[in-house]
């Protein structure tokens, strides 16, 4: 019998220092904090199980913060748990993030003998003084170093996270980051441009202002906040996503995602079943999930996080359960295209009427023709796919879809 694909997603939400552009729920932690969560997603890990019996694990993400920064011993005890406690595939895809400075080779090769077969790694720039104003805690010889273990580990599919249009960046250092890069023949690249979030430090340097009570603050850093050099201007940063797409083509790298590059046969599983409707599961601290056509997620409090008693049902829902959302025939359609249109090969026709028993032109004729004559999607391989015009205006195009 054919059972459902599930996709897992570990969130570990400690890093050494939280960087200035990052909105991500991630705060530095003690060795005491590690491992009272790694205690308590063990746990989580053991009650959620009962809720994928009918499924199968095609993907693990374990993402954060820096999933890295844990001791050995308990990220392999959280590797060694869901073996055991889910039916994951031998093929699946299983995935660890890590940071520059965080990785041992005694700590990669036990991750390998656990089970995990990919390695993403955040570089974001190989630039120094662009690190700096990033707020990393790494070099580029750090983590060309910590690149060095990981294939000396015998990782054969490694991801390198790049950012542009960051501050005091050019066209040209970021073409010297790509070729950086390239030439260390990474499996794939993740290559966003920088979004200013609202709520970190960048927000208040360049989405806002720094509000002079604020006492998360002191004087010295926000006079050094306020002393980063401007972001790139909007042209800048098109032209520097075009040179992303035709440089990283003609070093081998496929675009399949908008921001997303792979050697043919190496594009995330995770990410592409994300895009796909595939169900997930989140553990860990404010994780969310999809499943059985419901919404939901963990609590982002942590203290709460760490006290529940997940054995009991009434606080097991209230903290696992929060915001429970059931998917309207609507909704779901509404997921499928927007989601679905990030991919390079775009969404199916034939997939959709698969899924929801309707045809696409049925439910979205109207909208379908009304952007391809503005020559922001295109028919093409039984897909809707957006043009590169499309790509630029894919938060126009997107909000189309919705019912």
């Amino acid at each position: 019998m054919n059972r459902k694909q599930l996709e897992i997603y570990v969130h570990v939400p400690f890093c050494v220092c939280k960087c200035a552009y990052c909105d991500f729920l991630s705060f530095p932690g003690s060795d005491e904090m590690q491992k009272e969560y790694t205690k308590k997603l063990l746990e989580e890990i053991r009650c959620q199980s009962s809720y994928a019996k009918g499924y199968q694990v095609a993907s693990v993400f374990i993402g954060g913060g820096t999933p890295s920064i844990l001791e050995i011993k308990d990220m392999v005890s959280i590797l060694e748990a869901l073996k055991e406690q889910y039916e994951i595939l031998p093929e699946a895809e299983i995935t660890i993030e890590a940071n520059p400075g965080t990785v041992t080779l005694e700590g990669l090769t036990a991750y390998q003998k656990a089970g995990v077969n990919r390695i993403s790694m955040g570089l974001q720039s190989a630039d120094d003084k662009e690190l700096c104003y990033l707020g990393r805690i790494h070099t580029y010889d750090e983590f060309l170093k910590s690149y060095q273990r990981v294939r000396m580990a015998g990782f054969d599919n490694v991801n390198v996270d790049l950012i542009s249009a960051i501050p005091g960046q050019s066209l040209e250092s970021w073409k010297n980051t790509l070729k950086k890069v390239t030439m260390l023949k990474p499996e794939h690249i993740s290559a966003y441009s920088l979004i200013v979030e609202e709520g970190t430090p960048f927000y208040d340097r360049y989405g806002g202002h720094v509000e002079l009570d604020n006492n998360s603050m002191t004087v010295g850093e926000r006079h050094d906040l306020m002393a980063l050099p401007d972001l790139p201007d909007e042209d800048s940063e098109r032209e520097m996503y075009y040179l992303t797409q035709e440089f990283l083509k003609d070093q081998g790298y496929e675009r399949y995602e908008i921001s997303n590059y792979a050697k043919k046969g190496y594009e995330c599983k995770h990410n592409v079943g994300y895009w796909t409707g595939i169900e997930y599961l989140g553990l860990g601290l404010g994780a969310s999930s999809y499943m059985n056509g419901c919404r939901f997620h963990n609590t982002i409090d942590y203290k709460e996080y760490l006290n529940a008693s997940l054995i009991q049902s009434d606080t097991f829902n209230q903290v696992l359960r929060q915001d429970q959302e059931r998917l309207s025939i609507e909704e779901k359609m509404e997921e499928y295209m927007f989601l679905g249109l990030r991919l390079t090969t775009g969404v199916s026709a034939q997939g959709f009427v698969s899924r929801f028993g309707q045809n696409m032109n049925h439910v979205y004729g109207t909208v379908l023709a009304t952007l391809e004559q503005q020559g922001l999607m295109e028919f093409h391989n039984g897909n809707y796919r957006l043009t590169t015009r499309g790509v630029d205006l894919s938060n126009y195009v997107m909000s189309q879809f919705l019912i």
